[in-house]
């Protein structure tokens, strides 16, 4: 993500780091991946697509990656369970 972004001079790059893996520390790597895919995209409509986003902004892209990926894999099974009876 730091190749893609622009960093201020005033960064502290080393604290930056310390504060997404803090953010992120139980985040499954599927959902990291995308949420930061989605960054690097301007997908994400938070914050300023001109610079990298905070600890905070990643985190909750992450929590709705999450979620997207858990309501997907609960429709999939619904409609396995669907194909099963029906």
């Amino acid at each position: 993500m730091f190749s893609c972004f622009p960093q201020s001079a005033l960064t502290d790059v080393e604290m930056q780091i310390r504060g997404y893996l803090s953010a992120v520390r139980e985040a499954e790597l599927c959902d990291l991946q995308a949420a930061i895919q989605r960054f690097v995209r301007g997908e994400v409509r938070s914050g300023n697509a001109q610079f990298c986003p905070s600890s905070a902004q990643l985190c909750i892209e992450v929590r709705e990656r999450r979620t997207m990926r858990e309501l997907l894999a609960r429709r999939a099974a619904s409609a396995t369970v669907r194909q099963m009876t029906g």
